[in-house]
């Protein structure tokens, strides 16, 4: 019996024999067991019993289940790529008005297009495969003014990178553009005896809140972008040489001296702010053509 004293939530390895479903590989399916992790996913994830909530992966539908008990007023709008899973889904969740099955590719969905629908912000949430997850959050950023919050579970290495600050190994152009439009935290962490089957890596939960981002002054976000990934391009190199790697020499000099930063410092030591003012300084024309790798 679950604290309200309804039945419990079925268990994903009851789910599984239930449906006679093995997790697939090529899916990169593990299921989470762990109700303690199930239980600060839900609190970080909705805020009124209206909510809408896009999940992203919805899998077997525990984490689904649990959303959907918490937001009795509102709708938990469930994507998944498996046909398997979605089965399952339908058969276990199919009842419930406010859970909506989504068969489809989470990076196609239109975050923008439910918040129209509902009239309101939305938020995501999910346990994301990690080939997907940087893009997913990227995508949710860029609905940001459809979109008041990213709960999702990551690997933990990626969880450290999100949520970094100056200074640390982890910190990187992943953190900083994040960082630059939401608030980001983790949530709790999530070790790989959580799931079924266990995964080789541990993972965490973060939180994005993009309600509220830094006060920082960025007028063009893709010049911004390509600053911030110029700035750690190449680790070894001071920031001055990094950024000329990309931007004509004259312009980076001007930009170092008009925002007061040592152009002999490596990139990972900028703040926010300084990332920010930095790519303000540098003219966008400045750039020479050469194309930097996004990390």
């Amino acid at each position: 019996m679950r604290d309200g004293g309804g039945p419990a939530f079925p268990d994903a390895r009851v789910l599984l024999d239930r449906h006679g479903l093995r997790a697939k590989k090529h899916f990169s399916q593990n299921f989470l067991t762990s109700e303690r992790v199930f239980r600060a996913i839900v609190d970080a994830t909705v805020r009124a019993d209206d909510d809408w909530i896009v999940e992203i992966g919805a899998g077997l539908g525990t984490l689904t289940a649990r959303l959907a008990e918490r937001v009795p007023e509102g709708k938990v709008i469930a994507l998944e790529r498996d046909p398997d899973m979605v089965a399952v889904l339908q058969a276990e969740l199919g009842h419930l008005d406010n859970v909506q099955i989504e068969p489809g590719d989470a990076l196609k969905y239109d975050l923008t297009a439910v918040a129209r629908w509902r009239g309101d912000k939305i938020t995501v949430c999910g346990n994301l495969p990690y080939h997907i997850a940087a893009p997913i959050l990227f995508r949710a950023c860029a609905a940001r003014a459809s979109v008041s919050r990213a709960v999702v579970m990551v690997q933990k290495e990626m969880a450290d990178r999100i949520v970094a600050g100056p200074g640390t190994k982890t910190y990187g152009a992943m953190g900083v553009m994040l960082q630059s439009y939401a608030a980001c935290r983790t949530v709790v962490s999530a070790p790989s005896g959580a799931f079924t089957p266990a995964p080789k890596v541990d993972s965490a939960v973060v939180k994005l809140d993009f309600t509220a981002p830094p006060a920082l002054d960025i007028p063009d976000e893709e010049h911004h972008r390509s600053v911030v990934h110029a700035a750690f391009g190449q680790r070894r190199k001071t920031l001055r040489n990094a950024l000329r790697a990309i931007y004509a020499d004259a312009a980076v000099a001007a930009a170092l001296a008009a925002t007061g930063i040592d152009g002999g410092r490596r990139g990972e030591t900028l703040s926010l702010v300084e990332f920010a003012a930095l790519a303000r300084a540098i003219p966008s024309s400045a750039q020479t053509g050469i194309v930097v790798e996004e990390l």
